[in-house]
């Protein structure tokens, strides 16, 4: 059985971009890259949102992106991705999947599938529904050493209270911290 992951940058006061929608601040060194690379290569599917998509979208197939960072461009290139939208018309990059609807359903379903990790790459909106329907199996919050003072925070609207267990976290040079939780169930 797969298993649902999220793995998102934040803000030390828990911000998954800034005030103006601005993504400029995560800390991506050596030691980021090398954690990316062992994340991608234990997943089989990405999940976005539309935003997440279109960022992502415009940045991995790039010429740039493959000639600075080859293995993880290479693994978001080639990977299959799920992009939830209803607004979204087409998704045109490479092994992408546009799905409107029923997201639970079509996460309960990728679960039920022998296979790697689901790994969701921000994403706030799907994470907090995905979280609410008790679907994720690891939160790994990649905390970075910035106080943005406003934003978009990691989890938005109607989420039951979740209890969660602290089963790792890594420390990098830079200050950021990664920090892993498993729901307790």
């Amino acid at each position: 059985m797969a298993k649902v992951l999220v793995s998102n940058l934040i803000s030390l006061d828990g911000y998954i971009e800034g005030p103006n929608g601005e993504f400029d601040w995560p800390v991506v060194e050596e030691e980021f890259f090398r954690y990316a690379e062992s994340m991608l290569q234990s997943a089989d599917v990405l999940l976005f949102g539309r935003k997440t998509y279109e960022m992502m979208a415009a940045h991995w197939p790039t010429e740039r992106a493959i000639a600075d960072d080859p293995v993880i461009a290479g693994k978001m290139n080639g990977l299959p991705k799920i992009v939830f939208s209803t607004t979204l018309k087409k998704a045109d990059w490479q092994n992408t999947i546009l799905m409107g609807e029923n997201i639970e359903g079509e996460i309960f379903k990728l679960k039920e599938k022998p296979g790697k990790d689901i790994v969701i790459l921000g994403s706030g909106s799907i994470v907090s529904q995905l979280t609410q329907a008790n679907l994720i199996d690891e939160y790994r919050i990649i905390v970075n050493p910035v106080i943005l003072g406003g934003g978009k925070p990691e989890f938005t609207g109607h989420i039951d209270r979740k209890h969660l267990k602290l089963t790792n976290v890594k420390q990098f040079k830079s200050g950021v911290v990664i920090l892993y939780y498993q729901p307790i169930k």
